[in-house]
């Protein structure tokens, strides 16, 4: 009975300090999602609804059908003193990984993302606490002077101006959190309200939201009020950014098995038979190797479900192993791609390496 109680005891202070780290961490456990999420789409701010809203700008969301868009809006303050850190999306482990944004007394790490309306990639130049009043900067937000009187006017310089929506990898912004903003990821702060919560899923639900459909522009960019998809108070985008590859249909495949069959490279004809010989038996070498290592994960992952079967796991456990076998899949796709792509280029053929040297002279 002792032991039992010790094993309880030990489960709750774990449940705890999970918690606890929880509260702390800008990280969402998920799936990394292989293609990046599509560029910003440029909007128009509605008007400020009421004093003590504070901006929170659009993102790019992932889910079932692929990415979808969150339109920016107006929140309440959780708490006085209270500001808002946008979540970002970052590139990480072979993939791209949403890091949540977060309430606290201090902005902290974005991504270095411009997201616009005092969100500039550091910090926020839309407004500030004074004595218990948010003080909004007129240059930056769309705010009522005959409504809210707590402004101000202080122009912004934004030094870069781009579209670019996540961080790290190829093409992304090349930006790292400031010491200043490492040690606000380790204060007190406190996840989205309800309101966002269901203003993301309200998105997430609305299928002229998903890249597929709008592609990267949009019809509800932004919205007054969280969840208020129609009215005087929806903003549509003006400009639409661009979509990634594939950036709308989701990766489903869970398994090395639920891959599609991969496409034979053409043979190489750089009209050398020998050279021509030698770079098919590469291809054909990276070939087996690729697909002793499909075969591979494949077994690896079979051998984890029939140890939770004998485990008699329950369904959020399972779901946990899936997502994570998702994500080795997803991985090993991706790195299969990118060792194909290497080695179609150092098969270019040799005519055209030729031309790319300078003459001599």
């Amino acid at each position: 009975m002792r032991i039992i109680v010790s094993i309880r005891s030990l489960l709750f202070t774990l449940g705890m300090l999970i918690m606890s780290m929880a509260s702390f961490a800008q990280v969402r456990v998920g799936v990394a999602i292989t293609i990046a999420p599509p560029e910003l789409p440029v909007y128009e701010q509605p008007i400020c609804p009421g004093d003590g809203y504070l901006w929170t700008p659009g993102y790019w969301a992932y889910g079932d059908d692929g990415y979808f868009w969150v339109p920016g809006t107006w929140v309440l303050a959780p708490e006085v003193g209270f500001l808002w850190t946008p979540g970002y999306w970052g590139w990480g482990d072979g993939g791209y990984v949403f890091y949540d944004g977060y309430w606290g007394p201090q902005i902290g790490f974005y991504g270095g993302i411009n997201y616009g309306f005092g969100y500039f990639g550091h910090g926020f130049e839309g407004g500030r606490w004074d004595n218990g009043h948010f003080f909004y900067n007129r240059a930056v937000l769309n705010v009522n002077v005959d409504v809210i009187h707590n402004v101000y006017n202080t122009r912004v310089n934004e030094t870069v101006v781009n579209h670019v929506s996540f961080n790290g990898g190829n093409g992304g912004i090349n930006a790292r959190p400031t010491a200043q903003e490492e040690a606000v990821a380790h204060d007190r702060h406190i996840p989205a309200v309800a309101a966002q919560t269901e203003h993301v899923q309200a998105a997430r639900s609305n299928p002229e939201l998903r890249a597929s459909a709008n592609h990267g522009k949009p019809p509800i960019a932004a919205t007054a009020k969280p969840g208020e998809f129609k009215g005087g108070g929806a903003v549509a985008a003006r400009e639409g950014g661009a979509v990634h590859e594939s950036a709308a249909r989701p990766n489903l495949a869970i398994h090395p098995s639920d891959l599609p069959s991969r496409e034979r490279p053409a043979a190489p004809n750089t009209g050398n038979p020998d050279l021509d010989k030698k770079y098919q038996q590469q291809q054909q070498k990276l070939q087996a190797r690729q697909d002793q290592e499909r075969q591979k994960l494949q077994q690896k992952q079979e051998q984890d479900h029939q140890k939770l079967e004998k485990q008699k796991a329950n369904d959020a456990q399972k779901q946990q192993l899936e997502q994570k076998h998702q994500q080795q899949t997803q991985q090993l796709a991706q790195r299969h791609t990118e060792q194909q792509q290497q080695l179609q280029q150092r098969q270019a053929p040799p005519q055209h390496q030729a031309q790319a040297r300078p003459p001599r002279p």
